[in-house]
């Protein structure tokens, strides 16, 4: 290859970088390995992505720059022979409750194209009288969300009192003398002295929703209003009055109303007259709800004539769905409910039908969520995104995805300030012979637990049919390692996170979203270390201990404790830069004059985990460094911003604060994400410590090193959507290789 056929980086030095040098070969697939912290993320998005997004924004006026992303220059002395990059990130697809799968990836407008020509009796004269999001198409009644608020009645009548006791609780009936109290004892519609439980129909009927021209006495004065229902007064108060998104309002609608499925449109969100429209007996939303994998099939029936070509479009679509293993779900599944690697599937599906080539796709950890089964469905669409055209780089632990690569580059050796070097590239054969961590441990497997606790008392939740679920409970051993199984969209977190965890609301979900966090808190403020530090350095100096928070008085006068300032070049867009006092330590200069032994706070907070472990003595400050370390997260440094890390560094961080209590049940979902398989067997130690302590475990995993480990395995399936939601095996791992309908037993054994 020539030199032009590389992206070429000359000394990197982002974040734990060595002054790396390296060559990615162009138009083939790379794969980064390395551990946790070694460095991938840093040479691949934080170089490659940030260098390629902020030389292509320079192509555009200032003005315009002012609303794209913002892009810093890398630490790095060269970069040559960049492309256009596109990032596929595990970032939820987000979206509210009008966003589904359907219009995401651009299928539904197909279907409303086909039934506005083809739906008879015919509809509107556009395709937009078939969105639901349109006033056309819309149901009238809960506006095309399929879900509308419906009054809880037990909060809102007191059953056992009549009108004139008070029977109403909702706020502006609870005051004698009230206008909406008045205007139902005055209107000759009820009998105000008989319990409401004795209510007929009609009463029941006028009272919640009646709408009549009525005389009333307000304060003596006869007046003819036209009377409300309680309910609907409510909902117009609460629900469609200009302060309804206020606080009290918000509060009002928890207290005395809750969301449920719309009584007109039955959750299908078109109005009527579009679900009257059908084609082969067929509405749109009969074929949008179908799972994909049959909705591929039943469009088979609609290839006739003028139709032909749009089916085409929407097989090809839905079929590209389906072969990256998404065949479980339906085009009006919420976005706002994908995981975060079905989100990542979907994005990288919808980049499949463009046809442009000579891009950059960057994808981090793709094969989350995925059950060994389905990688290969992974694999095979990171090839196409290839012979399209395009440079794939992708930072991934799985071996089955590292095994197809043209490139490996390997980081490390091991993370943090021990990391930043190449370790290795070259081929993935190349690499089984390695002396590298990721080598080693390619080959390894653990064997299945021969001896696992004994199982004697059971949790158990109800029996329950939500969403794809077969009227199935889930029982959980007390005090053992449990691992839920099954491939994606079996049912897994539908079962333990939404079923299980609602019964038992004292259960400690440890998952992978993002901590809650800016750019002022940090590893330090959220394990409450911080604190602590705060208290040595103000005993130490005899000052306020306030004078050691950025957040507070110790901030940079000039930055007030952010470490950078924001620069207004005018026309241009802002540009953050180091502040020139602090030189982005946060604080104030004559806060650096105090010192505990012998360093000053920026100094400390620069430490990793692991310094800071030998620098501590204090008991308090030791115990919880020594939980962070445990769950191999000693490269971090005591100041490192949470908005840094990634999700499954987050979930460690989470659980190094839960370690040490006791008599819990834990969720884990998915631990090993982010893990490097080196880092398998401590994750699962640290499991295993959570259970000694007293605790109960339970753990979603694809993992099948995880799966070998456990105590009691929970089997879902045996595929997803509506083919799943049974419990196919529970018992000890061992166990598991009879069922012959259980695809995980295949991967075990």
């Amino acid at each position: 290859m020539s030199n032009d056929q590389y992206i070429e980086i000359v000394n990197d030095r982002e974040n734990n970088l060595k002054n790396v040098s390296l060559k990615i070969p162009k138009n083939k697939l790379t794969v980064f390995t390395g551990v946790s912290g070694s460095g991938k993320s840093s040479i691949v998005f934080d170089t490659i992505a940030q260098e390629a997004g902020r030389q292509l924004n320079s192509t555009y006026s200032s003005y315009t720059r002012l609303f794209l992303p913002k892009y810093k220059r890398p630490d790095a002395d060269e970069i040559h022979n960049l492309s256009t990059a596109i990032i596929i990130d595990q970032k939820p697809l987000g979206g509210n409750a009008r966003s589904i799968l359907g219009t995401i990836s651009d299928i539904n407008p197909l279907f409303r194209i086909l039934f506005s020509r083809f739906g008879q009796p015919k509809y509107g004269d556009a395709s937009n009288a078939f969105s639901f999001n349109d006033p056309l198409g819309m149901c009238p009644k809960c506006d095309g969300v399929g879900r509308s608020y419906v009054l809880k009645l037990d909060k809102a009548i007191d059953y056992n009192k009549s009108l004139a006791e008070g029977a109403v609780l909702l706020p502006g009936y609870t005051t004698k003398n009230s206008y909406y109290l008045q205007t139902i004892l005055t209107s000759g519609l009820f009998d105000n002295d008989k319990p409401v439980k004795d209510f007929n129909k009609q009463e029941m009927d006028d009272l919640l929703n009646g709408n009549k021209k009525v005389k009333v006495q307000i304060k003596g004065v006869e007046h003819e209003v036209n009377y409300e229902g309680i309910e609907h007064q409510f909902y117009r108060v609460n629900f469609t009055a200009s302060g309804s998104t206020s606080d009290s309002a918000k509060k009002r609608m928890a207290k005395f109303a809750e969301m449920a499925e719309c009584a007109e449109c039955h959750g299908m969100r078109y109005n009527k007259k579009v679900l009257a429209s059908k084609i082969n007996g067929k509405n749109i939303f009969d074929l949008t709800n179908m799972q994909l994998d049959d909705l591929l099939k039943e469009m088979d029936n609609f290839k006739s004539g003028q139709m032909t070509s749009i089916v085409n479009d929407i097989q090809s679509r839905v079929g590209d769905l389906v072969d990256i293993g998404l065949d479980y779900l339906s085009l009006t599944r919420e976005t706002t409910s994908l995981s975060g690697g079905e989100s990542q599937r979907v994005k990288t599906v919808k980049y499949l039908s463009n046809s442009l080539t000579g891009l950059t796709y960057i994808l981090d950890e793709p094969s989350t969520g995925l059950h060994p089964r389905d990688v290969h469905r992974l694999n095979d669409l990171l090839l196409k995104l290839r012979d399209n055209g395009n440079t794939v780089l992708v930072v991934e632990h799985d071996p089955d995805v590292i095994k197809i690569a043209d490139h490996i580059i390997d980081l490390g050796p091991k993370a943090g300030i021990h990391g930043g070097k190449i370790t290795y590239t070259g081929t993935y054969e190349g690499l089984l012979t390695s002396d590298t961590l990721t080598g080693k441990y390619l080959k390894n497997h653990l064997p299945i637990n021969d001896s696992p606790r004994p199982a004697d008392k059971f949790i158990e939740s109800s029996k329950s049919s939500l969403h794809n679920l077969k009227n199935v409970s889930l029982r959980i051993p007390e005090g053992l390692f449990t691992v839920v199984s099954g491939v994606a969209g079996s049912g897994k977190s539908t079962l333990v996170e939404q079923v299980f965890s609602k019964e038992y609301p004292d259960s400690v979900i440890i998952d992978q979203t993002p901590l809650h966090a800016n750019s002022r808190s940090n590893s330090a403020t959220y394990t409450g270390i911080m604190a602590e530090i705060r208290k040595l350095f103000a005993k130490a100096n005899d000052v306020k201990d306030g004078l050691f928070s950025y957040n507070s008085d110790g901030a940079c006068p000039e930055c007030n404790g952010k470490g950078t300032i924001e620069m207004n070049l005018s026309f241009m867009e802002n540009s953050e830069i180091e502040c020139p006092i602090c030189h982005g330590g946060r604080y104030d200069l004559k806060v650096l004059d105090y010192k505990l032994k012998g360093k000053n706070i920026v100094e400390v907070m620069n430490m990793t985990i692991e310094e800071a472990v030998d620098f501590f003595e204090d008991k308090k400050i030791s115990s919880k460094l020594a939980s962070i370390q445990n769950v191999g997260l000693d490269y971090l440094s005591l100041g490192q911003t949470l908005n840094t890390l990634s999700g499954g560094e987050s979930q460690r961080l989470k659980i190094a604060k839960e370690l040490n209590k006791k008599g819990n049940v834990f969720i884990l979902d998915e631990p090993t994400t982010g893990l490097h398989v080196s880092d398998i067997e401590n994750i699962i130690r640290i499991i295993n410590d959570l259970v000694d302590k007293g605790n109960t475990v339970v753990v979603i995993e694809h993992n099948t090193d995880v799966m070998r480990s456990a105590d009691w395995i929970i089997d879902m399936g045996p595929d997803g959507g509506s083919r799943g939601g049974s419990i196919l095996y529970e018992g000890v791992v061992s166990g598991i290789k009879d069922v012959a309908k259980s695809y995980t037993a295949k991967y075990l054994f």
